[in-house]
């Protein structure tokens, strides 16, 4: 378990590249046959990352959460971006193909991920945060998300948003989860970004080529810094910072939140004009 202090917007107006990068943005989230887990000091959220390609690789037990199971008082998000795979908790079996989430509630106990098919592993995505009450295990497949489209051509933004884990699908305590998927030909996600200052953000870039490439907007609007982004590479968004992004081709992004409310829409937009 890595761990990532909060820095103020105060600290990340003075950073340099290196140090804007190792404070928010990870990379490495998917090993062969490990788990990754970041534990981010941003309303405590843990993102991680587990690829298991030839044996089950299982959630382990963290001293950072000083519980005896990992999900003891929390929720998490399983995100799968690979080949089909299962999680197996106590209370089943959960197969998810390419693009299915899993919502797993507080005291779940002890969970594992492995692959169908070695050849094409499944990849999960990991997304977790404190939870005050134990909910049921849902599965949300791809054809059960709601779907918004948003943006349009003249700004080069056409893309489509799917709620997933949203509070008229899956009730949480805390998380907010969906993916977004830019049209061919839309490289903006958000055009001058946006703020959500009761929420804080992590963002995953997926569905690039390898040499391909995101520029990630961060910062207060009046002090804008930016993170040159790989495929399937995360970003920690704290909620003083915009959020936006545009790639050198389109791409897809998994985004997930928590806070003080499970309100997607609450969020204060920025004027283009505001930027520096």
């Amino acid at each position: 378990m890595e761990i990532r202090h909060a820095v103020s917007p105060r600290e990340a107006k003075t950073f340099d590249t290196e140090q804007l990068r190792e404070a928010f943005l990870a990379e490495g989230l998917f090993p062969a046959n490990e788990i990754r887990l970041i534990y981010s000091h941003y309303d405590r959220l843990i993102v991680g990352g587990a690829q298991p390609v030839d044996r089950e690789v299982f959630l382990p037990v963290a001293r950072e959460t000083g519980t005896e199971h990992f999900l003891d008082r929390r929720e998490m998000v399983v995100v799968n971006i690979g080949g089909e795979g299962q999680v197996v908790t106590l209370t089943g079996t959960y197969m998810l193909a390419r693009r299915d989430m899993l919502y797993l509630g507080r005291g779940i106990g002890p969970v594992s991920f492995s692959s169908a098919d070695r050849t094409r592993p499944a990849r999960f995505y990991l997304v977790s945060a404190p939870a005050h009450k134990d909910l049921p295990v849902r599965l949300v497949g791809s054809g059960d998300a709601r779907r918004s489209d948003l943006g349009d051509a003249a700004t080069a933004s056409t893309r489509v948003s799917f709620d997933y884990v949203h509070p008229e699908i899956v009730e949480t305590c805390q998380l907010v989860v969906g993916i977004t998927i830019l049209t061919e030909g839309a490289v903006w996600n958000s055009v001058s970004g946006n703020l959500h200052g009761r929420r804080s953000e992590a963002c995953l870039y997926f569905g690039m080529r390898p040499e391909q490439r995101i520029i990630h907007f961060m910062g207060e609007p009046e002090q804008t810094r930016h993170l040159v982004v790989a495929n399937e590479q995360a970003i920690l968004s704290p909620a003083w910072s915009i959020r936006a992004s545009v790639g050198t081709q389109n791409y897809a992004m998994v985004w997930a939140s928590a806070g003080d409310n499970v309100d997607p829409g609450d969020i204060e937009s920025v004027a283009m004009a505001m930027l520096r």
